[in-house]
């Protein structure tokens, strides 16, 4: 019996096709801050890169439209500080825009209708609360004005952007730095990846950690952790040889689908 050498997959022989130069975004420069970041968020109307800049931190917004070459001197956003971290888009309003930095600070930006005509530096509000820098945002799914920040002093806050104020505040939850953290789809938890090697489950309304797995991926790099739509829990990261591994936990780490 012969034995197969090469795995069947029906997207073995698919390939994709690069689009023209005059379809790409081209000549910026996106920062080179070692920070495990997509640097980019898009959503109906913008697209949004953080970008390499002196003197603080900044990000383009640009047109879905404006594709081509962008001009060095292009309007940007650049209240912070301090290098820009991360950025994400609300889910409820295209313009509104939701900043972390190195400055410890959120920032919270109204992009006008037909973008940037000229650089943006005062942001609709400012949220401080993180003593070390902040490399993650996220909106709530499902309630107006409620932002998530996660900082390298190992907490959570969940803001009211609307009066600039901390509702939530997730302390000695997590011991070393959180990779990152994901809502579930009606916004009720919370599903964290800590530098510890664990994966949890947080309800944030009770301040409480309500599942969790030790060592979902045994190797130090980093790992990743999000909430799909049946509730389950996909996360990616590193075997003890750093190869890289997907896991699929079902019914909150009871049962696990790996696939390396």
């Amino acid at each position: 019996m012969l034995r197969r050498v090469v795995r069947q997959s029906k997207f073995r022989h698919v390939f994709g096709q690069a689009v023209r130069n005059d379809q790409c975004y081209d000549d910026i420069r996106v920062s080179r801050v070692t920070w495990d970041s997509s640097f980019c968020a898009v959503n109906p109307k913008f697209v949004a890169i953080i970008i390499d800049a002196s003197g603080g931190g900044a990000f383009l917004v640009l047109p879905l439209h404006k594709t081509g070459r962008i001009d060095k001197v292009y309007p940007t956003v650049c209240g912070h500080t301090g290098p820009v971290l991360d950025i994400e888009w609300c889910p409820h309003n295209d313009q509104v825009i939701a900043s972390g930095s190195e400055d410890c600070t959120v920032m919270v930006w109204q992009i006008p209708e037909n973008g940037l005509e000229s650089p943006l530096s005062e942001p609709v509000v400012v949220l401080e609360g993180h003593s070390k820098r902040v490399g993650i945002v996220s909106w709530h799914p499902t309630a107006r004005n409620v932002l998530l920040s996660a900082g390298c002093d190992n907490q959570i806050i969940i803001w009211n952007v609307g009066t600039g104020e901390a509702m939530i505040n997730l302390e000695d939850m997590h011991p070393d730095v959180i990779f990152s953290v994901s809502w579930s789809r009606n916004g009720s938890l919370l599903c964290t990846a800590c530098k510890d090697k664990k994966v949890r489950v947080i309800d944030p309304r009770k301040n409480k950690i309500v599942a969790e797995k030790d060592k979902a991926h045994e190797g130090a790099r980093p790992m990743r952790a999000i909430f799909l739509a049946d509730g389950n829990i996909f996360t990616t990261g590193f075997s003890r040889m750093s190869e890289r591994q997907l896991a699929l936990w079902k019914s909150m780490f009871l049962a696990r689908c790996s696939l390396e």
